[in-house]
């Protein structure tokens, strides 16, 4: 009784295979049908292009990717598999979203923040760093002019 069960298993596995197999290369056949009758009306780019995508399931099937896909597609623990990972990625992204609402902002955020709440001085400076920039060459902000003249005239210019 032992030595048939295994036969089933290898059958079915075999006639997933197989249909997987005849519909691919079906879709092959009639792209390259497709392909033909284009080329026949003399669009050469749309035919070369057609018949591209449709060697593209025939080339699946050849090089066994078809045969992992119906293996994998048929099996629970492949399912399961991927119901794993799906939690997985919703643990990732609810983590993510709770970071963000906290105000965790991005990593670099952070880290600024946190080299912020170290110190306001520089390790080897002399002075407080409080008026000058942390990256070399940049020029500090200009400070506020309450200058509304040009304002004034775009204001006067259109009768307001």
């Amino acid at each position: 009784m032992e030595g048939t069960k295994a036969p089933r298993l290898t059958e079915s596995c075999l006639e997933d295979r197989m249909i997987a197999e005849t519909l691919c290369s079906a879709v092959a056949a009639a792209g390259l049908g497709i392909a033909a009758v284009t080329a026949y009306r003399k669009r050469f780019l749309s035919a070369a292009r057609i018949a591209a995508y449709s060697l593209v399931p025939l080339g699946l099937v050849m090089t066994g990717v078809v045969q992992w896909l119906a293996d994998t597609a048929f099996s629970p623990t492949a399912w399961a598999g991927f119901g794993v990972l799906g939690v997985s990625w919703m643990l990732f992204a609810s983590t993510r979203a709770v970071e963000r609402r906290r105000g965790g902002g991005t990593r670099k955020e952070r880290k600024e923040a946190r080299s912020a709440q170290r110190g306001a001085v520089a390790p080897a400076a002399s002075a407080p760093s409080l008026g000058s920039s942390s990256r070399p060459g940049a020029k500090p902000a200009a400070a506020p002019q309450e200058d509304f003249s040009d304002i004034e005239a775009i204001l006067k210019k259109h009768g307001i």
